[in-house]
């Protein structure tokens, strides 16, 4: 790779006019939230423990402060994950994507007005539905301007639909993994997590989410907030279900959202999630291009630094295009020909010109592990082998694998040879047996944990030595949990009454509630006593709004209550029998039921183990 360009270093810098000094933002308790000072070491050489291509992108990421990317358009970088960006309208300023935290989001915008004054936010604009671009909206505005129409929030549709079941309905187990994907519990340094690829790595504070007042909802739709037109291109399907680019028209400026960033993005992240479309990414980049490229002079994402100069502008996306286009289309075809995700992920090679630009790739995502995404979107978990159709799960398997050849030390001997030549990725295989099981063979830990580290020293992709960093230091030190909060009281503050139930649903204890009859109907006096009825029956949890007159059978009880009530006892852990005794909650009917079924409902555990059983 050409380590002596430096025209990325001189964009990243580009139009920089301040810092926040120190780079450290805190809760108001003194939590450190952010700490972006704590990559210093960043500044020097590459060191034999980090792959170099990775190394040169935390360099870049890394870089922190706000920055004038076109007269009255300016990017808060190095505060969060993502960027926010901040326009200057008529009257004050439209954010775009609030990043994770309100407490960095409000640094962030504090750093602007402390160089631009004190300009209300008179517009918000969540370009997809990923939290690192709304979970700090409060952090910039409140609900009391949104509802009074002094700020509208604009989105795609079905922006919020997506925003909760991300992070919702399986956030424990997402933010679980994040915490391996961003090394967010991992020391800083050399030997330990550098960054992400796509930023340094997650912020700690408070998730927060308003919801939109404004769907943007078809290509081509225009909007004017604050005096600022926008011209929308919906892309749903690419690097999330529900996201959009836009272009300023009367300004020849594109966003991209994170569409298009100087790194191959991840069509399956490996903290989970949906499996993206390349061929339908590729689609959309096309149309970008043939729309809006062609006429700007400036294009930037939620991530990284932008790209100046319409040619520069139209090679740039056309790179990225043809990276998600020949990923689909090569794997599709190697897949036609019998060869299944893991033997393609091999096999597949990009073109030249692709491999040479930095900005295709892996840092954060990889051709590996998207080659076997296309394959389980397109063919599922399964490949067609019957041995692989009804395999012993990972316990009862390992047992017979470590008797098979001859016994725990008999594997570790075999281990250590490999260990010694090199062979990792065969390594941490071997080794994977003994400690799932032994799970408390200290050695075969020990052994698994520098294997990890030798394959994450050498990795170009940011997540891929996350994962195996974080194995090795939760092999050694045992588990760091979960340091980002799932289902934080923010996001669950914007749950609608459909989805609070369906996330109630998800922690009904099926086996438990196999037996137990219960009808319930849910009075919100919030909502012009709007009648919700759920019915537990067969370990299902049902549930749908009552009409009047509907002639169903009467409830074993009635309860009523607010939203709000609802929400703090029945999901962020309040207790409903003292919400009752308060007279928050009324009940008619059977209040017994309401002790039948607490015990039928079990806790996500944020702590769950990944490395061991």
């Amino acid at each position: 790779m050409p380590f002596g360009d430096t025209a990325d270093f001189a964009d990243a810098d580009r139009g920089f006019i301040a810092a926040l000094e120190p780079g450290v933002v805190r809760t108001a308790e003194g939590k450190v939230v952010w700490d972006n000072d704590s990559y210093n070491f960043l500044h020097g050489t590459c060191p034999a423990s980090a792959n170099p291509s990775l190394w040169r992108q935390s360099q870049l990421t890394v870089k922190q402060g706000l920055y004038e990317i076109a007269p009255g358009f300016y990017q808060v970088r190095g505060l969060d994950l993502s960027n926010m960006t901040i326009i200057e309208g008529d009257t004050g300023v439209i954010v775009i994507d609030p990043l994770i935290s309100t407490e960095t989001a409000a640094a962030g915008l504090a750093l602007y007005r402390a160089h631009r004054g004190n300009r209300p936010v008179t517009g918000l604009i969540y370009s997809h539905s990923h939290v690192d671009h709304f979970g700090g909206a409060l952090g910039v505005t409140t609900r009391e301007d949104v509802a009074a129409g002094r700020c509208p929030v604009l989105a795609p549709a079905g922006f919020l639909e997506h925003a909760v079941a991300e992070n919702i309905y399986t956030g424990t187990a997402m933010a679980r993994r994040a915490a391996y994907m961003y090394g967010a519990a991992l020391p800083r340094g050399e030997k330990g997590q550098i960054g992400a690829g796509l930023g340094q790595t997650t912020s700690l504070g408070t998730v927060t989410l308003i919801a939109p007042t404004k769907d943007i909802t078809a290509t081509g739709q225009q909007e004017v907030v604050d005096g600022v037109r926008m011209v929308f291109q919906m892309t749903p399907g690419t690097e999330a279900p529900a996201e959009l680019n836009f272009y300023f028209p009367d300004r020849r400026i594109l966003c991209m959202a994170e569409n298009a960033t100087h790194t191959l993005h991840n069509l399956l992240t490996l903290r989970g999630a949906l499996v993206r479309d390349p061929h339908v990414w590729s689609k959309y980049l096309t149309e970008s291009i043939n729309l809006y490229a062609r006429q700007s002079d400036l294009v930037f994402s939620s991530h990284h630094w932008p790209v100046w100069g319409t040619d520069k502008i139209v090679e740039f996306l056309s790179l990225q295009r043809d990276l998600y286009g020949y990923l689909n289309d090569q794997t599709l075809r190697l897949l036609n020909q019998g060869y299944v995700g893991s033997e393609i992920a091999e096999m597949l090679r990009m073109p030249p010109a692709i491999e040479r630009s930095w900005s295709t790739h892996g840092y954060y995502g990889s051709v590996s592990h998207n080659v076997k995404a296309i394959y389980q979107r397109y063919m599922g978990w399964f490949d067609g082998n019957p041995a692989h159709l009804w395999e012993h799960p990972p316990v009862e398997s390992a047992k017979r694998h470590v008797a098979a050849m001859g016994g725990a030390a008999s594997v570790l001997k075999t281990a250590q040879k490999a260990y010694d030549e090199g062979d990792f990725r065969w390594v941490v295989q071997l080794v994977n047996y003994v400690i799932f099981a032994e799970p408390g063979h200290t050695k075969a830990k020990h052994l698994q944990a520098s294997a990890f580290e030798q394959l994450g020293y050498g990795s170009e992709n940011a997540t891929w030595r996350n994962f195996y960093l974080s194995g090795a230091h939760e092999l050694r030190n045992g588990s760091f949990g979960t340091p980002t909060a799932a289902n934080s009281t923010g996001l669950l503050a914007a749950l609608t009454v459909e989805q609070a139930f369906d996330a109630l649903s998800l922690n009904v204890d099926g086996p438990k509630a196999w037996d137990t009859k219960v009808t319930t109907d849910w009075r919100f006096r919030d909502d012009r006593d709007r009648v919700h009825r759920a019915e537990l029956r067969n370990g299902v949890l049902v549930h749908y709004d009552r009409w009047p007159d509907d002639g169903l059978p009467a409830p074993d009880a009635t309860l009523t209550l607010t939203r709000g009530a609802f929400l703090r006892n029945m999901l962020a852990g309040g207790d409903m029998q003292q919400a009752i005794a308060k007279g928050d909650v009324l009940v008619d009917g059977n209040i017994a039921v309401l002790a039948q079924l607490k015990g039928l409902f079990s806790k996500p555990d944020p702590g769950f183990a990944i490395v061991t059983p």
